[in-house]
């Protein structure tokens, strides 16, 4: 085990600190719920490796992170000890948890536009009037990660090294987000995490 494990980031992963600008306003959205067991907790979905999860922590909030991959919650679980971690899809039930706040970077868009629509759905039945989620979709324009060059399934959901993948444009994630949200923040933007730049949406939205 690495005595430092930020040393084990990706190249690139210590200047995607997106969420850094959202703090404030998670701390003051995540506060309310009760305390003790029934304290809030910030909902990730698709925690990786758990850059995402370190950031929230070291803000002070509690996090129940859910991802697929065994091995990223492994190595989520170094950078953030003291989150709950759940081995599973995040289109299963959620896990029991109060929150104000859910988190969702680059994880909505592996799924038809039923299974979005469907996820969306049990996202906002999730929150309480006035949570918000805070998530990253891939763009249309993200042609170093899939966006062009690769078979079709339907509508900008393409078949990308054995995995399907979807991306968005504006009419895109404001069609998904059309029933029960408003809008608090969408902007179309570069991260710089992986070896290309990606592009991504970047997308706050309430709940009401």
């Amino acid at each position: 085990m690495s005595a430092n494990p930020k040393l084990n980031w990706p190249a690139g992963a210590q200047v995607d600190r997106w969420l850094d600008r959202w703090l404030p306003l998670i701390a003051e959205r995540n506060q309310g719920r009760g305390e003790g067991d029934d304290a809030a907790e910030i909902l990730e979905l698709g925690c990786g490796g758990g850059l995402d999860t370190e950031a929230l922590i070291s803000a002070g909030n509690a996090v129940v992170a859910i991802d697929r991959s065994a091995d990223a919650i492994a190595k989520a679980r170094l950078l953030a000890p003291t989150a709950r971690f759940f081995c599973q899809d995040i289109r299963d039930n959620f896990p029991a948890a109060h929150s104000n706040v859910i988190v969702a970077s680059l994880s909505l868009h592996y799924f038809s536009w039923t299974d979005t629509l469907a996820l969306v759905s049990r996202i906002h039945a999730t929150l309480p009037v006035g949570g918000l989620l805070f998530c990253r979709l891939n763009s249309v324009n993200d042609i170093h990660y899939g966006a062009t060059g690769h078979a079709l399934i339907e509508k900008n959901y393409f078949l990308v090294n054995g995995e399907p993948k979807r991306f968005f444009d504006e009419s895109d994630v404001n069609r998904m987000f059309s029933a029960g949200w408003r809008r608090l923040h969408i902007e179309e933007t570069i991260v710089h995490r992986y070896q290309h730049p990606k592009s991504a949406w970047e997308v706050v939205m309430e709940r009401f």
